[in-house]
């Protein structure tokens, strides 16, 4: 392919893309196809020879198509959003047109330098305290810092070894030798609760210590009196509390632990304070939820992902670290094919030091396009949109008095169930009947969303948050969740 063809073949491309944009809602937004449908639809090796473009183009809409979940769909609620943008995909475009390899930055210094300034406007939009910035308002370097990772795991597994890093320097004042350490590494204890992302407990696994896991309260959220009873029979048993994750909107609910409690918790217990916003973290772009966010202020690390509600293609996990010595002393390791500049080395970063892979995409440019293209008022607008859409839902399903909300509805989340009583049966028919419910409204094709579990009762749990959908989007999900409940209790009655 040479220049000329790819400029008639990127046209071609940029209006499928718009096609498929503007014809999605009308696709059912869930995959029907059986596992391993595409194995007997390709060839089983690589072509010896070129094919064309056509071919290709042809076996993305009869073979690939078909087997896509259609996340950008306006009637796609399941799990949270992956709130791509037309601003971001150009983006992503420009940074697959440098194609660079950015680990350091000699290798290219804007990519490197634009991670910087960007991660601070964010930080700055989502109202972070001046300790996680890069650039102090006298203009000198600071201690904290933002770098883009590629998701919310990736930032557990970081700051997870920062804090292990942290620790191990204050045995260190204490006395112990490296050695001593070692024999000791696996008495260290990370705690979550039972609502943090699994993503933690995978870190745990990774970097070898332990994972307390700590039963949440009536509203799913860790709480101060919790953590700390865990952190003080941990210690008589002999272990060593060195991380604790709270989250700002959970997977389940959307719940927000007791932040400032934990934080009191992690100062006089000096354990590294992570805060895990993967999907609320957005909404603190709105100054109205900040309040709700007591206490990230004192936390080691704060990461959201802006690829989930803020507009930013897959993949954009924006971590925030106040100090990040820990971070790059746990992960700098110095060869001679890795070159360091000479002389002033002032906003400076070797992003290489701030997470797991050496090399790494210029994903900046993406965030840089959304945040130029759509302003600050543009993703409030967004963000608010989304909660007035959820809050209306909400409303509707208490009217109709089928339902109870099981939740608070505080951003796009609402966790709903089938009453009690609506159909005659023990608890475990209430759950089978909302299971059912689940299964019904997927399988009816126009919307998707999906249950989840929560302290053995089976929810439904639709999140609002698409980049284009509509109230209209909002009445159709609301009308086949009546439809196909109806249906249900007709059925059993």
């Amino acid at each position: 392919m040479d220049v000329n063809e790819f400029k008639k073949r990127g046209k071609e491309i940029i209006d499928f893309i718009a096609d498929y944009y503007e014809n999605v809602d009308n696709m059912p937004p869930m995959s029907s196809v059986k596992p391993g449908y595409l194995y007997s639809l390709i060839p089983h090796e690589a072509p010896e020879e070129p094919e064309s473009f056509e071919n290709i183009q042809q076996d993305i809409e009869t073979k690939i198509m078909p087997g896509m979940m259609h996340w950008q769909s306006s009637n796609f609620f399941g799990w949270y959003p992956s709130s791509g943008s037309f601003p971001a995909m150009l983006g992503d475009m420009v940074s697959s047109m440098f194609s660079i390899i950015g680990f350091n930055w000699i290798c290219s210094p804007a990519a490197t330098e634009l991670e910087t300034v960007v991660m601070d406007w964010l930080g700055k939009l989502i109202g972070l305290d001046s300790r996680f910035m890069a650039i102090k308002e006298d203009g000198t370097e600071g201690n904290g810092g933002g770098v883009i990772q590629g998701t919310a795991s990736e930032a557990h597994i970081v700051v997870m070894i920062a804090a292990r890093e942290m620790a191990v320097d204050r045995l260190k004042s204490y006395g112990m030798n490296s050695n001593d350490i070692d024999m000791i590494r696996h008495t260290l204890v990370a705690y979550f609760s039972d609502q943090t992302h699994s993503a933690g407990q995978k870190a745990t696994s990774i970097i070898g210590c332990q994972a307390r896991i700590i039963p949440s309260d009536a509203n799913f959220r860790l709480t101060k009196c919790a953590l700390q009873a865990a952190i003080t029979k941990d210690r008589q048993d002999g272990l060593i509390p060195f991380f604790v994750c709270a989250t700002f909107g959970t997977t389940n609910t959307a719940a927000i632990d007791d932040l400032y409690g934990i934080a009191d918790v992690a100062d006089s217990e000096h354990l590294w304070l992570h805060i895990d916003a993967a999907y609320a973290g957005a909404a603190l772009t709105c100054p109205e939820f900040r309040p709700l966010a007591r206490g990230i202020d004192r936390a080691h690390s704060f990461n959201f992902n802006a690829h989930k509600w803020m507009l930013t293609n897959f993949d954009c996990s924006a971590l925030w670290v106040a100090d990040s010595t820990h971070l790059v002393n746990a992960l700098n390791i110095e060869r001679e094919y890795l070159p360091k500049i000479k002389g002033a080395t002032d906003f400076v970063k070797d992003y290489r030091n701030w997470e797991l892979p050496l090399g790494r995409r210029f994903r900046a440019l993406k965030l840089w396009f959304v945040m130029r293209m759509y302003g600050a008022s543009g993703i409030r607008a967004y963000i608010r949109k989304h909660v007035k859409e959820a809050k209306w839902l909400e409303a509707q399903l208490l009217e109709d008095g089928r339902f109870e909300i099981m939740a608070p509805v505080v951003f796009g989340l609402v966790v709903f169930r089938v009453k009690s009583g609506i159909i005659a049966g023990s608890a475990c028919d209430v759950n089978k009947t909302n299971v059912e419910l689940v299964r019904r409204i997927n399988n009816d094709g126009r919307v998707f969303l999906v249950g989840t579990n929560i302290r053995g009762v089976h929810v439904l749990r639709p999140n609002i948050g698409s980049t284009y959908g509509t109230s209209e989007n909002t009445a159709l999900l609301l009308l086949v969740i009546k439809e196909c409940t109806t249906s249900i209790i007709a059925e059993y009655s």
